[in-house]
């Protein structure tokens, strides 16, 4: 992979997609839409990534879409134009959502707008104690439910804190965000990197199957009554069972050792 709008590092079975336009607060532009989204679906297929970290350079993780290069274009678009620009924000997080890796958000800074759903369309978020985050769009004249906004917010912090926050638009800060459950860790701005790093090695260390399993199953079973829930969790817990991680797990506890999945590093 080889995107031209971002910075994209594997190390080991860690792959981290960097933001890195700091001058522009890591605004996003049609080619980072398109290349994120791009790299996410081919991401998909790559049994040999376990972890996938999103970041930013400089001091905001991202401020939404470029002013000149996107809201600019899209005020002399017609109505398909704009539809086509909506589902290709859209489009990117499908991808991620469908992605079997976990997705580990490591906040440097700033979320807004386009930014804050990058970070709640993540499966997990670490952030630096810097990292403010917004949900901007009624800023602008817009619906503060885009980019499943409304579907995925809710779930993090409640029906009540996502209506607040979607319909003021107003600015949260890291340790508010952290108590109302939308960060999972905040910690000091110099030990992010060392923190996430820390966090997808465990994700790395896990069992890869399992993880793709139980994040299909959260994405799947918020549209489900209890009943089919429990019919489908049931059906994938018997698959795995029948897989070497499950007997590996079982010998490492009897053991009293950790565990080593399949396909996960030394």
């Amino acid at each position: 992979m080889s995107p031209r709008s971002f910075r994209y590092r594997e190390s080991g079975t860690v792959v981290t997609l960097t933001l890195d336009r700091p001058e522009a607060l890591n605004a996003l532009t049609f080619d980072v839409y398109r290349e994120l989204t791009d790299t996410f679906r081919g991401l998909a297929s790559r049994p040999d990534v376990r972890a996938v970290v999103l970041t930013g350079t400089g001091r905001a993780f991202c401020t939404g879409g470029d002013v000149r290069e996107i809201i600019g274009e899209l005020l002399h678009r017609d109505a398909e134009g704009l539809l086509e620009f909506t589902r290709l924000t859209c489009d990117l997080v499908r991808a991620m959502r469908s992605a079997p890796q976990p997705v580990v958000a490591s906040l440097n800074g700033t979320a807004a707008g386009a930014g804050a759903i990058l970070a709640i369309a993540s499966d997990l978020r670490i952030a630096a104690d810097t990292a403010r985050i917004a949900f901007l769009f009624v800023k602008v004249g817009l619906s503060g439910a885009d980019m499943g906004a409304a579907h995925l917010l809710p779930r993090l912090v409640g029906l009540g804190r996502a209506t607040e926050l979607l319909m003021t638009g107003q600015f949260v800060g890291a340790e508010e965000a952290l108590r109302i459950g939308l960060y999972n860790r905040v910690v000091p701005a110099e030990r992010l990197t060392e923190e996430t790093a820390a966090m997808a090695d465990s994700l790395v260390r896990g069992p890869a199957p399992g993880l793709a399993a139980t994040k299909a199953a959260l994405n799947r079973e918020m549209h489900l009554d209890l009943e089919t829930a429990l019919d489908e969790e049931a059906r994938i817990q018997a698959e795995l069972m029948r897989e070497p991680d499950f007997r590996e797990g079982f010998q490492a506890f009897t053991e009293k050792r950790p565990p080593r999945f399949g396909g996960a590093p030394e």
